[in-house]
């Protein structure tokens, strides 16, 4: 918009004008009969009519001018608004071509990027075949291992608890012997023994004479032998075992119609071998 300095009418003339139409105006009403004539009254309409006129003409130029000139200003505005939208219509024409430009080395690189994505994808498979393959080895080598440990575990534990039967039938034939120093020394050292094993999860069971015999707890020398259901323990025979909470063995018991029939009998290899094979 052009920045320009209003416009101003000169007002003196018309305000003269005004005061000397008011001023006949106010003659005529001094000259004036007692009765006002009606060509006195068009008269005075008309003094005070040109009077007005006379007092707002200059600002209706003022404002009729002001109007033109803001016209003129818009007009204006909106050439340079149409100038500046064909620089604006030029840049886009210019942005559009560089654009092309760039979609066409976008395409290109894309087009490469999915070349050198299915080299990556190919790679990818074979080294994840490779690592599975890896995996599938060590899994299997750590699987002997792992069996290797089992078998040796159940190897010590099946030795430690032959160990510990040997410890009990010596400790129940000091018992029986008749000499209370050498039963006590002997029982000392299969506690001193019961609490080395236990440090490592081996725990002994043992059964008290007179509870009552379960045959999912407890077995007997001769597993074709059917007890009564309300039988009872007598002694234990051969003690129990449970490594780190599982069950490795069942105590062996007589009952108490076969206790003194059981005691007396010594257990042979065979037995021994079959009691402490682990479950």
């Amino acid at each position: 918009m052009t920045d320009r300095a209003p416009l101003k009418v000169a007002k003196w003339p018309f305000l003269l004008g005004d005061a000397l139409f008011l001023g006949l105006a106010y003659w005529i009403m001094l000259k004036v009969d007692p009765f006002v004539t009606i060509w006195q009254t068009v008269a005075l309409f008309l003094c005070v009519a040109a009077g007005a006129w006379l007092a707002v003409t200059p600002f209706i130029w003022e404002y009729k001018t002001a109007v033109r000139l803001g016209e003129s200003d818009s007009l204006a505005d909106a050439v340079q608004q149409i100038k500046n939208l064909e620089t604006i219509a030029a840049q886009i024409q210019t942005a559009t071509g560089q654009w092309q430009g760039a979609l066409d080395s976008g395409n290109k690189v894309l087009e490469t990027a999915q070349q050198m994505n299915t080299r990556m994808d190919a790679e990818a498979a074979a080294f994840a075949n490779f690592f599975k393959q890896a995996d599938e080895k060590e899994k299997n080598h750590l699987r002997l291992e792992a069996e290797k440990l089992r078998r040796s575990e159940a190897d010590w534990l099946q030795v430690v608890v032959r160990l510990l039967d040997h410890v009990y039938a010596l400790q129940q034939a000091g018992a029986r012997s008749g000499k209370p120093e050498l039963a006590e020394n002997l029982a000392r050292f299969q506690t001193a023994c019961r609490d080395v094993v236990r440090r490592v999860g081996l725990v002994p069971v043992e059964i008290a004479a007179g509870a009552a015999f379960d045959e999912n707890l407890h077995q007997l020398p001769d597993d074709a032998t059917k007890p009564p259901n309300d039988a009872c323990v007598a002694a234990t025979i051969a003690t129990g075992y449970t490594y780190q909470s599982q069950v490795i063995r069942s105590p062996i018991v007589a009952l108490q119609s076969s206790a003194t029939e059981a005691l007396s009998k010594e257990p042979s290899a065979k037995n021994e071998s079959a009691q402490t094979t682990l479950i």
